[in-house]
């Protein structure tokens, strides 16, 4: 699996970036693990998979709408994702936006934007009070789409029905600086998560001694290396589960060696 740094460009003729995915097999898009200056609101419409904000990962099963902040490493929301799937995504700059001091209403904005860096999550009913705002602004063009982003941002600031998915930021300089040894580890485990997994092989692949990748790995995931493959494989056994596959197929076919 790879991890890269995502360069993003405005749309023509606007300071920010609106994307509408639907229609596409999830087998033709790419959901790899990356990260962007650009703060991120990702609806998914329609869909299931997994989110992976930071150092949250988590299965979703009836869409999501959330809110990442600049730099914070993620994974786009069709990971795992099971057709059909659609979904909205803004990224912008958070420079693009005009937010005067003094002002309770940019002041609450700002607050949103400051706590994206932990990743923000939505209820389901906010999302679909949402939906229509984010639908008109696919389509929307020239300023009135710019109005329309503020005032998305607006309402979603106004609200307390979320929760963070982190405790704490993630520094995206501790991926960058060891993008390769990362990418190394987590393909291994991608690729090897339904057998026996070695704690020595990923120290070795990420050509460090065994004690220094628990450090290593600690720091970077926030969590240990045991804790990490039972985390995904938890997470393919539920998209099994999902597709009505029994406890125990679902128990084997990720890994696990018992049922309990």
């Amino acid at each position: 699996m790879k991890v890269i740094l995502e360069h993003i460009s405005p749309d023509d003729n606007s300071s920010f970036r609106v994307l509408h995915i639907k229609d596409i097999p999830i087998s033709e898009l790419n959901w790899q693990y990356h990260y962007h200056p650009e703060i991120e609101i990702v609806c998914v419409l329609r869909g299931k998979g997994t989110r992976h904000i930071g150092y949250h990962k988590s299965h979703f099963e009836d869409g999501a709408l959330a809110v990442i902040g600049s730099n914070i490493p993620h994974s786009g929301f069709g990971l795992n994702a099971t057709d059909p799937h659609e979904e909205v995504v803004i990224q912008f700059r958070e420079d693009i936006l005009s937010l005067p001091d003094g002002e309770a209403d940019t002041q609450s904005i700002k607050k949103l934007l400051e706590i994206s860096r932990y990743g923000v999550l939505f209820s389901s009913e906010i999302k679909k009070q949402l939906i229509p705002k984010l639908e008109r602004i696919t389509q929307a063009e020239g300023y009135s789409r710019y109005l329309m982003l503020l005032d998305l941002l607006f309402e979603l600031s106004k609200t307390k029905d979320f929760e963070l998915l982190n405790t704490e930021i993630m520094p995206y300089t501790i991926v960058s600086k060891n993008r390769n040894r990362l990418e190394a580890v987590f393909t291994y485990v991608e690729n090897g998560y339904q057998e026996e997994l070695d704690i020595q092989k990923a120290a070795d692949l990420a050509n460090l001694t065994k004690p220094a990748f628990c450090n290593f790995f600690k720091k970077a995931t926030s969590l240990t290396f045991v804790e990490f493959v039972n985390r995904y494989r938890i997470d393919k056994a539920c998209i099994l589960l999902s597709q009505e596959k029994s406890i125990a197929e679902s128990c084997y076919a990720t890994g696990f060696n018992n049922i309990t």
